[in-house]
C-alpha cells in the first residue's frame, strides 16, 4: 500500500457508476448584475475508475443539456435555444478526465470539457467525501467538485446588455459536483 493509499481512509479500488438519484450537477452564474442564478441538470451519468495509483484513476461523464433545471420553464427553455446552449443541434455535454493530481491535503480532477461542440481543458477542485457501505450490501463513495468556466469560451456567447451598463447574464458560470457513486461489482 502506497503513502498516497494511507492518506485516504477506506479507499477501494474498482469501477464506479455515479448514482443520479443521489448526486447533483449543479451551476450559478450571475444575473442582472445584483445576482446568481442556480440550476442544475436531471439528467446524466458517468463512470469512474479508481485506480491502485489514485493518481492513475479516471472519469468520464455525459450530461443531458435537455435536462437543464433552473425552476423556471421559460428561461430553461431559452437556455435550451439556439442563443445559448442549441440543445436541438447540441444534446450532451461530455466531461473526460487527463490527470487526477495531489495537491498536498487537496485533489484536483484535469479533464477536457466539451459543450456545444467545442472542448476546452478544465480542472476540478476535488473533496473526497468518503468510501463505504451502503444499505444493499454494496459500495459507496463520495465526491464533491467545483471549477469555474467562462461560457462565451464553450460559444454560449450571447450578450444581453442592460440600460445603464452591465449585462443580463454574466460570462463565469461556477459548476459544482456533489456524486455520490456505486461500486459494480462484477
Amino acid at each position: 500500500m502506497t503513502s498516497t493509499l494511507r492518506q485516504i481512509p477506506g479507499y477501494v479500488v474498482g469501477t464506479w457508476d455515479i448514482d443520479a438519484s443521489h448526486s447533483t450537477v449543479g451551476f450559478s452564474v450571475r444575473h442582472m448584475m445584483v445576482s446568481k442564478v442556480r440550476g442544475y441538470f436531471r439528467e446524466f451519468s458517468g463512470e469512474l475508475v479508481t485506480a491502485e495509483d489514485p493518481s492513475q484513476s479516471s472519469v468520464t461523464a455525459t450530461i443531458d443539456m435537455d435536462s437543464i433545471d433552473t425552476r423556471q420553464e421559460q428561461r430553461d427553455a431559452h437556455i435550451r435555444s439556439a442563443d445559448f446552449f442549441d440543445v436541438g443541434n447540441h444534446t450532451v455535454m461530455t466531461f473526460r478526465s487527463t490527470a487526477v493530481v495531489a495537491k498536498g491535503e487537496d485533489w484536483a480532477v484535469e479533464g477536457d470539457l466539451t459543450i456545444k461542440g467545442i472542448t476546452k481543458p478544465v480542472t476540478l477542485a476535488l473533496e473526497l467525501n468518503g468510501f463505504g457501505p451502503d444499505a444493499y450490501g454494496g459500495t459507496r463513495a463520495g465526491f464533491s467538485a467545483k471549477t469555474e468556466i467562462s461560457r462565451k469560451e464553450y460559444g454560449v456567447d450571447i450578450d444581453m446588455p442592460m440600460d445603464g451598463g452591465g449585462v443580463v447574464v454574466g460570462d463565469k458560470v461556477t459548476v459544482e459536483l456533489e456524486i455520490e457513486a456505486v461500486l459494480r461489482t462484477a
